[in-house]
């Protein structure tokens, strides 16, 4: 397989990639290998020799489940705390207007789906679209004794989102967030709740112009308001700055000008030693 180089983001990070079979006409890539962080996964779609899909993330699953107290009388809740392998296996379908990746790991012990859709509307200034992520399922067996101990009643069960609108993003640009999001998807499990973290989200389904290169960013709510709180201490502190070296320099004209007036005595006494 030949290899090529690969841009993964904007910041002109290269890396090799072999190439699939060239008789595909859809290729999916796992290049979590590429990233500095453990935690992180990056995937990315390919349909007829073109990239269509590609993301990166860190994400993380809390499931409650069910395990025997000690009295082996009553129910009790524990937690399993799932990351997302960096060894999992994907699949991916692109569209116009609809998108899904899917990713699984541990014998399949574990799928998570992601599915996105891409509307629009005219309005007032004209045509706008956006794209969002508006579902996400996942599939978890609690007979897989990685992170499910002793749970009762062990089986696969499935964990799907209630009307979500998440990752809103205007067509043609990439989702970005380093924050923290929260999603909670409902379980087949006595409607348990599961919640999945994403982070360092960098994310886009539709229109990648560029093969193996995400399109201008978009950044979530949660980074602008942080970068503004990171940058207005720095303006407000250089407004400040400006201001004292303006007063300074007022200060020190006024009195340059005052020293070279000719000053008038205030005791009549004095206009004697004048002339």
């Amino acid at each position: 397989m030949p290899a090529f180089p690969v841009r993964v983001a904007d910041d002109q990070r290269y890396f090799p990639l072999a190439m699939a079979s060239s008789g595909a006409e859809q290729e999916v890539e796992n290049l979590s290998g590429l990233s500095s962080n453990p935690e992180k996964a990056i995937f990315v779609v390919r349909e007829n020799g073109t990239t269509c899909l590609m993301a990166e993330f860190a994400a993380k699953f809390i499931v409650p489940y069910d395990v025997w107290a000690s009295n082996y009388v009553d129910l009790i809740t524990e937690q399993a705390y799932i990351p997302l392998s960096r060894g999992a296996e994907e699949q991916g379908k692109c569209g116009s207007n609809e998108a899904e990746l899917q990713i699984f790991w541990i014998d399949k012990a574990y799928t998570l789906r992601l599915y996105f859709v891409k509307e629009g509307r005219n309005t007032s200034t004209g045509p706008e679209a956006w794209w969002k992520m508006n579902k996400v399922q996942f599939v978890y067996d609690s007979s897989e004794r990685t992170y499910f101990k002793d749970a009762v009643n062990p089986g696969k069960h499935t964990s799907t989102t209630r009307h979500l609108s998440a990752l809103v993003t205007p067509a043609g640009k990439s989702y970005e967030c380093q924050a923290q999001q929260t999603i909670t998807l409902t379980s087949s499990d006595h409607q348990k709740s599961v919640v999945l973290l994403l982070s360092e989200v960098r994310l886009q389904p539709f229109d990648i112009s560029s093969d193996f290169t995400f399109s201008e960013e978009h950044k979530c709510p949660v980074d602008q308001r942080e970068q503004l709180e990171e940058t207005l201490p720095l303006i407000l502190g250089l407004i400040l700055g400006l201001v004292i070296v303006i007063t300074l320099g007022v200060y020190h004209l006024h009195l340059k000008m005052t020293a070279s007036q000719v000053q008038i005595p205030r005791d009549r006494s004095e206009y004697k030693h004048m002339g």
